[in-house]
């Protein structure tokens, strides 16, 4: 198996021969060419475009780590100017999804190159570091600042992202055809994901002697509510909410956010969160790990965490 390095080499090898392509395509199709950048020139975004990123994309392949940070910084310069031209012209939409994903990709693949890893490590740095909360610290003081980081995380997290989304994907063009059956649908399954993730929080603030935030986290392991079934239903709350409000919203992109949530905690946070309560908890986090699935519920009955009978689960 290739080492990281020669992953995000890999990764800089197909970004060259998809932008080769896609530059064929521009010239070719009059359609790609309207889609991907409405009315500008495409000779003149070609002289800048086709050696800052489909030849340093290639250089970077071939292990030039300039050439990889080079073509990840134009890329991300094209995408932002992009965004903000579409924005106010309401073209090339298309062109923006795919320079932000090729922006995402470029700044993987050079972390690759440079650093061998992706340093998500560097999510829970700063406010964000994982820290217990102080001791002796009454139970409703914990609950008035979990509901304090409800207001806070939901209101940007589910309101404010998600209500600029679904004004860029109108502005984009990019809008899709949903069925107004997707509103009432969303509007009830917000609910119950809300009402799941207050039911978690309260579980956890007066419980666990802490809060959910990672820079005030509880003291103690909680296997009571709803984390009897799932080990982290605050998380699963919030990604049902945000899908639940792109149907309300009727904006897929707002779906695909809710998502992309999913991925990066599930690959970059819930790894480092997990560790954590390991490092602290020790056996008991262990069993109950083993015993309690992440995503899919283990309902009283089949599996019980600290029982003799208890059997390992997988994700």
């Amino acid at each position: 198996m290739p080492r990281s390095g020669q992953w995000g080499r890999a990764y800089f090898a197909v970004q060259a021969v998809a932008g080769c392509l896609w530059w064929i395509a521009v010239f070719l199709d009059p359609a790609v060419r309207r889609a991907t950048l409405g009315g500008l020139d495409p000779f003149l975004v070609a002289v800048f475009d086709v050696p800052l990123f489909v030849l340093a994309s290639a250089a970077a392949a071939c292990g030039v780590r300039s050439a990889a940070f080079a073509g990840t910084v134009w890329t991300t310069v094209v995408a932002v100017a992009l965004a903000v031209y579409a924005t106010v012209s309401t073209q090339a939409g298309l062109g923006v999804l795919a320079m932000g994903a090729a922006t995402a990709g470029s700044v993987a693949g050079l972390c690759l190159v440079l650093l061998g890893r992706i340093p998500t490590a560097w999510i829970v740095r700063g406010p964000f570091a994982f820290r217990p909360a102080p001791k002796r610290t009454k139970a409703r003081v914990h609950v008035a600042a979990t509901f304090g980081q409800i207001v806070v995380f939901w209101g940007f997290f589910l309101g404010l992202v998600p209500a600029c989304l679904a004004f860029l994907e109108q502005r984009w063009g990019l809008g899709l055809d949903i069925p107004a059956v997707a509103v009432p649908a969303g509007v009830a399954i917000l609910i119950l994901a809300s009402a799941l993730g207050i039911w978690s929080a309260a579980v956890m603030s007066t419980l666990g002697d802490g809060t959910p935030l990672p820079s005030v986290m509880a003291n103690r392991p909680v296997v009571a509510g709803p984390y009897r079934w799932i080990r982290n239903p605050m998380a699963v709350a919030g990604i049902v909410q945000g899908a639940a409000v792109g149907l309300i919203l009727q904006s897929w992109l707002v779906v695909g956010y809710a998502v992309l949530g999913s991925l990066v905690w599930n690959y970059a946070v819930r790894p480092l969160e997990e560790a954590d309560l390991s490092k602290r908890f020790g056996q008991e986090f262990q069993r109950y790990r083993e015993t309690v699935r992440c995503w899919i519920p283990t309902f009283p009955g089949s599996r019980r965490t600290g029982t003799a009978n208890q059997r390992p689960v997988r994700e």
